[in-house]
């Protein structure tokens, strides 16, 4: 009975010894585990930047769409507006307006819509034309996120792999050394451990970044896509309005 005491307070005191700060895990890992770490350590780097540029790039897009639908929406000359948004504006409702006008500008400078069928033809050209600016602005915007679903999905299982093969190890160290108390099992488990931890620190802001922003880019598209109906409704009645 008292060895066993004994036995227990001296497992106790070399628990407390150890050292189980994250340098210390990192350095006593097995350089397979180790490489799992820093894998998921680059994964973490690089994902809270692209979620920092994300966060920051949705604000600037939002408060340049509402200064454009405000001068868009005063009353003032479309061509003056053109002239101030310029030919190549860095913000997709912008980009959508300027595509369309330089196509309306080209076509009536070489009075391509004098007919009922230019017309329509023209139309069709700026319909394509907004889209086609829509679709690669929106591909600008939503680079790095596949990353974010990528790394959401996969570091879970990359710190698995890391605690397998840690456990794996611990195994092996106590069939080597023939003794199973905590002191000796407990620094691998944790090594191990640590690993899945890192994984899913990585994936949960990852997932929670990825469903948040690709939410907003869903309802930002579908606003630009709702001013290209209404833009394209006025130029439609200028048309008109042309005969």
């Amino acid at each position: 009975m008292e060895s066993n005491v004994i036995e227990s307070v001296t497992v106790a005191s070399e628990l407390v010894a150890a050292d189980f700060s994250v340098w210390s895990l990192f350095l006593r890992a097995d350089i397979v585990v180790k490489l799992v770490m820093l894998v998921l350590f680059a994964m973490s780097f690089w994902s809270w930047t692209i979620i920092i540029d994300k966060w920051l790039r949705m604000r600037r897009l939002g408060e340049a769409a509402r200064r454009f639908e405000d001068a868009f929406w005063s009353g003032g000359s479309l061509d003056e507006l053109y002239e101030r948004v310029g030919e190549g504006p860095d913000e997709p409702m912008s980009s959508v307006f300027a595509a369309a006008m330089k196509e309306w500008r080209r076509s009536s400078q070489r009075g391509l819509a004098k007919t009922e069928q230019s017309k329509d033809n023209l139309r069709e050209r700026i319909e394509r034309v907004m889209d086609a600016t829509l679709l690669r602005e929106m591909e600008r915007i939503e680079r790095y996120m596949v990353f974010l679903a990528s790394a959401g999905a996969t570091a879970p299982f990359i710190g698995l792999f890391g605690t397998v093969w840690g456990i794996m190890n611990s195994f092996q160290a106590i069939a080597v050394s023939r003794q199973t108390n905590l002191a000796i099992i407990a620094p691998g488990l944790a090594e191990a451990l640590f690993a899945t931890a890192l994984g899913l620190f990585v994936a949960i802001p990852a997932v929670a970044a990825y469903n948040n922003y690709n939410n907003k880019l869903t309802r930002y598209a579908e606003r630009v896509e709702g001013f290209m109906t209404e833009f394209g409704a006025i130029l439609s009645r200028q048309l008109e309005e042309s005969r």
